[in-house]
């Protein structure tokens, strides 16, 4: 949980939110390529807010592929096996760039310069964050405000609770070494869980009747629920598509223009199964479940 934390900001100004530890970079169209995975649901959230805000022509993305080994996240999608725009094959090559010594793992989301392929921040809270507040001035006409002032300290509240208990409570189960450390986390996901199916039994989105950028970072999660989560890190006790009001939620935000084309369920489940080996040695990728069911009407209009 420790990233680069340089900002992208309008014209390299003191941002209003947030903590400003490391350097400013202006905003600037043309400069930037986002870096992403659509197996990875950190990345995922930037995938989404970039296609929500209507930033394709001014933040360009690249897309790794949903595999890699304990160096880096690769470029094997592309058909040369390198970033087209990079030219890299990895994006370690990014980070060394800027950091040739860098410590931490590579992880994605990455925005990196175009120009000179460095690395200007891999902290993905406040990469999206700042897609909307810094770069306004290039947002499509009907961009949503997924940040409403009027709902900005409750919806922080919300957000810090379905990332501590949900997106790292996931994996906090996946990945617990000891059978107590399991039960523990396994309780503590599905309190959780109760807590937004009652929260979502009473209102479209969860902070109203507007999408907003907690719905981005629920989204992610639920997504890979069922295909990833609910075998895979024995998150079993249901599956999100016995839960009625999550499952129709998550359909609606599916069927959302900029949520269900940026998932790519053979992907996800690629990554998991296969990176995972610790936890599925076999490396053995399930068939299942039918993608199709994400296009059942939600009837929560």
């Amino acid at each position: 949980m420790t990233y680069v934390p340089d900002r992208i900001t309008r014209e390299a100004r003191r941002p209003e939110h947030g903590p400003v530890d490391g350097e400013l970079w202006p905003v600037e169209p043309g400069r930037y390529r986002l870096v992403a995975a659509a197996a990875c649901p950190w990345a995922n959230r930037a995938i989404i807010v970039r296609h929500l805000l209507g930033l394709e022509d001014v933040v360009s993305l690249g897309l790794c592929g949903p595999t890699h080994d304990e160096r880096s996240w690769t470029f094997d999608l592309d058909p040369d096996g390198r970033d087209p725009v990079l030219g890299m094959e990895r994006l370690q090559e990014a980070y060394f760039r800027r950091f040739p010594d860098y410590p931490r793992g590579i992880t994605v989301p990455a925005v990196v310069e175009e120009l000179t392929g460095r690395l200007v921040t891999n902290d993905f809270p406040w990469i999206t964050h700042d897609l909307f507040h810094e770069w306004r001035d290039h947002h499509r006409a009907d961009a949503p405000d997924l940040w409403p002032v009027a709902v900005r300290e409750e919806m922080e509240q919300v957000m810090k609770r379905v990332f501590t208990e949900v997106n790292n409570g996931v994996y906090r189960c996946g990945f617990a070494g000891s059978q107590d450390a399991y039960d523990e986390a396994y309780d503590r996901l599905w309190v959780a869980l109760d807590w937004l199916e009652e929260r979502l039994s009473t209102r479209r989105y969860l902070m109203g009747e507007a999408i907003t950028e907690a719905d981005v970072r629920l989204f992610t999660t639920l997504a890979r629920f069922d295909a990833v989560y609910h075998g895979h890190f024995k998150c079993n006790r249901q599956k999100l598509t016995e839960m009625p009001a999550l499952w129709g939620y998550a359909r609606d935000l599916y069927q959302t223009s900029g949520f269900g084309e940026t998932i790519d369920f053979d992907q996800i489940k690629t990554h998991y199964y296969v990176v995972h080996a610790d936890i599925n040695p076999t490396g053995i990728v399930p068939v299942g479940p039918d993608p199709a069911v994400w296009l059942e009407p939600h009837r929560r209009g």
